[in-house]
């Protein structure tokens, strides 16, 4: 027996006695209620503000969570992303951003304070590497950085100040595997939170909330989104605790998603696991491929047998090593360049997890901030280029770095 779905509380009508004038009518256009259907795409709620029926319901919608009153502060369609995504990681609740940057600095501000000490891997991405050397020299934020790969390592670098361990899942752009559940076992021990930036991974190839993470962090600009029209990020918790903390900083620092940006991720959403196992395929494709090309001096992807983290990979990303080849040229910088510029049917952008293959010079563009000592550190090289694999045939894509890496093997010769 279907049970009668219980009505909506009904809204206060307008008087009888008032007959609004047009002016009044233009500003007020009536509410369309469904009934007996519901629409299939998600609704865009593109309002900034929620009105109340009750004077004590707005007010307490200023302390809860979950109340819709400003969009600051929450919205519908924003809402049903982090809920989305919070899902796909296995979090208990979902943080959403105007950027990735925007749920690294909520992460690392909400967290961190003065002559407080992080632990991070030392291949990052140059951005958030840039946030850790700034408030380094402002806050006195203290930052030993590690491998990633060492247990060992980690626990040595822990201090009772210690407030973060901070890893990629991927590493950009050496494309290196953090052994998670290890590390993240030695700062659980010591009550250390781990923060881990799965933008690489996407919760399709690896979950790190699974292994011993307490936070994760996406650029849905990347991978969650994938057509390179959407500027977001989002950060997933464990538990609704750590959430509350981050949210009641992240909530004042302003920076909150666009419902149309909320919107098109989560339309992007529904193609993740086709976008993502063709990248994956055509990533490991070219790899081996590019391995063999005299203009090569090393490759690295972690579907080869010679990465250097073959065996972390294989237990943490059994689906899939992610569609971002990382390559050395041998001709170094020069190659590089000149790898970048030929090709015509990839893209020399910054960005990466599109649908299109994008190439580009992480030296001189995502890791500028970096010092050569710092570049050398993380593994970067002067010739190093990373290759964000698309969902082209890869035929036509290894023609099109076929000859480019030809133009950088003519050239450095």
């Amino acid at each position: 027996m279907t049970r009668p779905e219980t009505p909506p509380p009904a809204r206060p009508e307008t008087p009888a006695s008032i007959h609004p004038h047009p002016d009044t009518l233009a500003v007020h256009p009536p509410h369309v209620e469904l009934t007996g259907s519901r629409p299939l795409g998600v609704p865009l709620h593109q309002g900034h503000v929620f009105a109340f029926d009750s004077a004590d319901a707005l007010a307490e919608g200023f302390t809860s969570p979950d109340a819709f009153l400003y969009a600051r502060l929450g919205n519908p369609t924003v809402r049903t992303l982090e809920d989305a995504v919070a899902r796909l990681e296995g979090g208990a609740s979902g943080l959403s951003f105007a950027s990735g940057m925007g749920a690294v600095n909520a992460v690392l501000l909400a967290l961190l304070g003065s002559g407080a000490h992080v632990v991070a891997q030392t291949c990052l991405y140059g951005g958030t590497y840039a946030v850790l050397t700034d408030l380094a020299a402002r806050w006195g934020v203290h930052v030993t950085y590690v491998s990633g790969t060492d247990p060992e390592e980690v626990r040595a670098a822990l201090r009772p100040e210690t407030r973060l361990l901070y890893l990629e899942t991927i590493a950009n752009p050496t494309t290196r595997v953090s052994d998670l559940p290890a590390l993240a076992a030695v700062a659980a021990g010591a009550g250390v939170p781990v923060a881990v930036d799965n933008t690489f991974a996407s919760p399709l190839l690896c979950r790190p909330l699974d292994h011993g993470a307490d936070v994760v962090i996406h650029s849905a600009t990347k991978y969650l989104a994938g057509h390179a029209d959407v500027l977001g990020g989002i950060a997933v918790f464990k538990d609704r605790e750590l959430y509350g903390r981050v949210r009641r900083h992240a909530v004042e620092q302003g920076a909150s998603t666009d419902p149309f940006a909320a919107w098109l991720t989560l339309r992007g959403l529904q193609t993740l696991s086709l976008r993502m196992e063709r990248q994956c395929a055509n990533a490991a494709e070219l790899a081996a491929r590019l391995a063999a090309h005299p203009a090569v001096a090393a490759v690295r992807h972690p579907s080869l047998a010679s990465h250097p983290d073959r065996e972390v990979a294989a237990r943490l990303l059994p689906a899939g090593g992610g569609g971002v080849v990382s390559v050395d040229l041998a001709g170094g910088r020069d190659a590089g360049r000149t790898f970048v510029e030929a090709v015509r049917l990839a893209s020399l952008s910054v960005s990466l997890g599109d649908v299109k293959t994008l190439v580009m010079h992480p030296a001189s563009t995502s890791h500028h901030q970096l010092d050569a000592a710092a570049l050398a550190a993380a593994g970067i090289g002067a010739g190093t280029v990373r290759i964000s694999v698309g969902i082209e045939h890869v035929e036509d894509l290894w023609t099109d770095l076929e000859q480019a890496l030809d133009q950088a093997l003519k050239k450095s010769s």
